[in-house]
Parts: structure tokens; sequence; C-alpha cells
């Protein structure tokens, strides 16, 4: 059966206002137009798609059946066409990574990767290191760990040293790490890093009683208003560092994990995931 693109179109649009008023002024014709195109798309398909009554329109069963399909159709048809505005093909990449990675290094560097990769159409959610690559629907996802995740390949970018930063204020208190153990000391959901910071100080640990977060970008935010001190890599802070909103009071660094790249393993590679996978791996060894 062959049935008018336009047809179809105006008892989508019909379908989804139940009026063929408002279609009308989103097709930018006529009611008589709209209404006419309706009545010769039920006749070709031998069926009654609407139910016309006084005070407007109604899906019958048959309308009901097909507007879901016309929906999605036109709505993939619209979003293929959206990547050629402007003249030219655009490629939509949706990444996904940990907040601290993309604040503290990825952003400060997006204006050269669009410059380099006009085609790339990218899409940036942020996480707290908790992601569903498939139900989230990504292309990548850069997280932090040892790179263990099952079903995905990983990719290392860069090591993420952790150490102790405060307020300037707290840090006027601290003269040697011992210090550490009469202030609030800021958690992470990863429970063992502070006792490993202090091993590696040669002290015991203390008891901890600060707040827990499921996120370094908070935490460290919470740690330049005075909450606390937070174990914290310090790489990615270097703007607040650098405008004296945190300090580094103690160069004793612990590693606990690195930044990796990872994708399913039954991801098909793109155009876009190739040139943004060679840019940041190549950005990050440098």
């Amino acid at each position: 059966m062959h049935l008018p693109l336009n047809a179809l179109r105006a008892f989508e649009v019909s379908a989804r206002f139940l009026s063929f008023t408002r279609a009308a002024a989103e097709l930018n014709v006529t009611q008589a137009a709209i209404s006419q195109q309706v009545k010769n798309l039920e006749d070709r398909m031998g069926v009654q798609l609407f139910r016309r009554l006084p005070r407007g329109l109604v899906l019958t069963d048959e309308g009901i059946a097909l507007l879901p399909v016309l929906a999605e159709s036109f709505g993939r048809i619209a979003a293929v066409l959206q990547q050629f505005e402007d003249g030219r093909f655009r490629e939509v990449l949706t990444v996904g990574a940990v907040g601290t990675f993309a604040v503290g290094w990825l952003i400060p560097r997006l204006r050269d990767f669009q410059q380099a990769h006009p085609f790339v159409d990218l899409r940036l959610l942020t996480n707290n290191n908790r992601v569903d690559i498939a139900g989230e629907g990504l292309d990548y996802a850069i997280r932090f760990g040892d790179g263990a995740w099952h079903g995905t390949e990983a990719e290392a970018l860069m090591a993420a040293p952790l150490s102790p930063m405060c307020s300037p204020a707290i840090a006027a208190f601290l003269r040697d790490p011992a210090d550490l153990a009469g202030q609030v000391l800021l958690r992470s959901y990863r429970a063992d890093e502070w006792a490993s910071w202090f091993a590696a100080a040669n002290l015991p640990c203390p008891l901890l009683r600060g707040s827990v977060f499921d996120s370094s970008l908070t935490m460290a935010e919470a740690a330049a208003q005075g909450a606390g001190v937070a174990l914290l890599p310090t790489q990615m802070l270097t703007r607040e560092l650098q405008q004296d909103r945190l300090v580094q009071p103690f160069n004793i660094e612990i590693a606990s994990g690195n930044y990796w790249l990872t994708r399913l393993k039954s991801k098909q590679m793109t155009p876009a995931m190739q040139v943004f996978r060679e840019w940041l791996l190549k950005t990050t060894s440098i």
C-alpha cells in the first residue's frame, strides 16, 4: 500500500493535538487542507482514523494503533535531519564522565576538541562514578577505579593520586600530618582511602566522623567552604588551588586508581567515537 507522506504527517499531527485547526497551524497549511488529507488517507486505507465530534476529534482503534508507529518514524527522521544542520553532517557522541574529571580536566579542553572535530555533536553527562553505559545510552563512560568493569573495554587515561586538601583557614592549623587527627575528615564512599593515606604517612588512622560524599566534586566544594579536610585528586582541582580556595597542606599522596575511558565491548565504533578516543588518549598523555 502506497500512502502519501503528507497525508500521514497530517494525521500524526492531528492525532497529537486531536485538532485539525492546531495541526494546520503547526504545518502552516489551511484547516481544510489538513481535513482533506486525512479524509483521503482514510479512503485509501479503507478505515476511519477519527470520529468527528462537535467539540473535536477522537481516535478510533485504528487511529490509536497507527499513531505511535508514525510518531516514532517521524521522530527518527527529524533526528537524522538535525545532523545535517548548517549544511554539514553532525554525528552525536554521548559521553558520561565522573564529575571531577569533567569539570577539572575535560571541560577546559572541550573547545580544542570541538574546533578540531566540528562534525561531532558532543553530549556530556556527569555522574558520581556509578554509571550504566547501556541503560543511559552512552557511547563512552569516563570512570575512576581499577579498570575492571564487567562487559566493558577500558583504556587508562591518567593517574589521579589523592592528597589532603582544605581551606586556607584550616590549613593554618596544620603543621604536620599528625595535626589532621584534630580535624573533621570528609570521606568518599570508598571507605579505605583515609586509612591508606595515614599508613603512607606512618600514622595511625584516627576515628573518622566526617560527612560521606558520593562525589569528589561536592566533597571538594565542602572542603573549600571550611567543612573539613578531604582526600582529593589534586590535579583535577588546579583552578581551586590557583584561586586559593583550596590548599594542599602536605605532599604525601596515595594512588587509589586511574581515570579510564570505557565502552561496552559490544558497542560498534563510530567515526565520532574514534576521533574522541584518539584525541583523549593523546591529550591525556601530554
